[in-house]
Parts: C-alpha cells; structure tokens; sequence
C-alpha cells in the first residue's frame, strides 16, 4: 500500500477507519477474539460506548473533548495500535506469559482513556480548553481511570490502571511506577509504545505537529521555559520550529523510550502483520520525509489535510495561533 493512496483517517492497513469508535471497536474485538476465543467482550464494548460518550460530550459530568492534537481518533488509533502489540506478544508467547483476556480487556480500556485527562468537567470554568491541562492530564486520566473501573465492576483494577497509565507520559519517572506484577509493566511499555507509534504513523502527522500540536503545547505553557531568575527561554517558536525540531525529539526522545525504556516491546506489531511492521514502516517514512524537506528547504511544502477536527477550527479560524 502506497502512503499516497491510504485515507487521512484509516490506520496504517487502510482498512479500518480509526475515526470511528465502532470501526475500531470492531476490529480490536476481532483480534480480542483471535486471541481468547471463549471470553466475553462485553467490558471493552461498554468501554467503547462509555468513551465515545466521553469525547462527544454525552458522559455525566464532563464536557467533550476540544483539544486540537490529542483527540478521538488519535485514541482509537492508540487502542487498535495496542491491541495489535497485545496480539504479536500472545502469539510467540508461552502460554504461562501470556496476559490472558482479563488482563487484556484491562489494557484496551486503559488505553482507551489513556488521554481523558485532557477533557474538562462541566463546572471547569477556569481553564478555556482542555489542552492548558497538558502538563498534569495523566494524573487526570489516572483519576478518571479508577473512578471508571470502579464503576463498571473492575475496581479490583483500579489502582493498577492509574499507576500503568503514566507509561504515556512524562509525569512520574518510569523507575517510579509501581505495579503489583512485572506482566502489568510489560503492559504499561505497549501503552506507552502504542501511544508514540500510532501518533507518529498517522499519515497527517507533520502536519498536525504543526497546526494541532504545537497550539496544544502553546495553551498548555510548553513552548518555552523560565529560569530561576525569570529568563525567558524559547523551546518552539512556531509550529515550523516544532516541525525542524521533530528529527531529533525522535532520535533524542522516542527511539530511547521504545528501545530501552518500553524494551523494544513495539517490535510485537511485526507478528501481528506476520512480518512487517506497518507502524514503524509508516513511522519512518514520515521522519524521513521532513528530514528530506529541512534539508531541501522545503518544509512550507506539507499540505495534507487532516480530518476536521471542531476544536481546532474553532479556534484556529478565530485567529488564535500562528502555526506557520
């Protein structure tokens, strides 16, 4: 499959469309089923259902989701992403390491409000988008992810997915995640990995750097630091800044964090595919091409369009950033 040909909202097969819940839901159920032929689905459907309420503003308490980057369909292309990871590992695995469905069903759900620490509560009236909240939203989801299990009859689990939870992001030093059992961990690395590879394969991904994400890091106090002594320092000026500067976050940041941190755990997806690994496929052909383009001078040249997304044209046809 050409890059050129795939959809701006399919995953990395072009054949599931990962802006909808119920495509994906469909799809993680059939490798869910692949794997445990006998065990009931019925949690990850609700927790299907329950997420989509979540992000389209329908669940008790909460708004919908309105950050520009971090939306619906980077979370179901997450999930579908983790659930393939979960399937290579269960294939070549002893049976005696597999995680088994309890322990899976518990990864879709985690992944699947991995990010609901982004969504703002009814009552939120101090904060104007869910993206000022970049900086604690996995403590966010974590909180939000013990409330849930415990709603729907898995409070057994409900501390262990707060704690696995913080795989995907910077808040607490991967050293200082405490889980009962090391298969948890192992689980927290694919979180982690599914997170980084889903993103960074999406066939939109330059683009959104530039236009979604670097709004988000803008609202969420990311694009520069102050010194003890009030010195400004500027991280990213621009969304083309954060477009030159994606190589080496890459290089410097992502490949340690697969490689060592998650312990190559990403490499799973290859069995899934039975041989290649489209994600990283996908991946590289993404890092390669911005590279060819800052070396070309070209970089203005990127002009895919991403699906739309309603927070970022509310604001951005508002005029609030300047991405370019």
């Amino acid at each position: 499959m050409s890059m050129k040909n795939r959809h701006s909202d399919f995953d990395v097969t072009n054949s599931v469309q990962v802006s909808s819940s119920q495509a994906v839901c469909d799809a993680v159920c059939d490798i869910f089923h692949s794997c445990y032929h006998l065990a009931s689905d019925k949690h990850i459907r609700r927790a299907f259902e329950d997420f989509d309420n979540l992000f389209e503003g329908h669940f008790d308490g909460y708004q919908s989701c309105d950050t520009f980057y971090h939306d619906k369909q980077h979370t179901l292309d997450m999930t579908l992403a983790m659930v393939r990871i979960i399937d290579g590992h269960e294939r070549q695995s002893a049976s005696h390491h597999t995680f088994g469905a309890k322990l899976t069903t518990l990864a879709v759900i985690t992944a699947l409000f991995h990010d609901s620490g982004y969504i703002r509560k009814n009552h939120d009236q101090k904060h104007h988008n869910g993206a000022e909240y970049t900086r604690i939203h996995v403590s966010r989801s974590a909180g939000f992810l013990r409330d849930y299990l415990k709603m729907i009859g898995l409070e057994q689990y409900a501390d262990i997915a707060a704690s696995m939870v913080h795989y995907t992001g910077y808040e607490v030093a991967p050293e200082d995640i405490k889980l009962p059992d090391q298969k948890f961990h192992l689980l927290g690395y694919m979180l982690g990995s599914a997170d980084l590879i889903a993103q960074m394969s999406d066939r939109c991904y330059l683009e959104k750097c530039r236009d979604r994400l670097y709004p988000e890091f803008l609202l969420g106090g990311l694009t520069e630091t102050r010194s003890s002594t009030g010195e400004r320092k500027v991280i990213y000026a621009s969304g083309l800044d954060l477009l030159q500067k994606t190589p080496e976050f890459f290089e410097n940041d992502v490949l340690i964090r697969l490689e060592n941190i998650f312990n190559n755990v990403y490499q799973y997806a290859a069995t899934h595919f039975g041989g290649d690994n489209l994600y990283f496929n996908a991946l590289n052909n993404n890092i390669n091409h911005i590279k060819n383009l800052i070396a070309t001078g070209n970089i203005e040249s990127l002009r895919r369009l991403p699906p739309e997304n309603p927070g970022t044209l509310e604001f951005l046809n508002e005029g609030h950033f300047v991405t370019h």
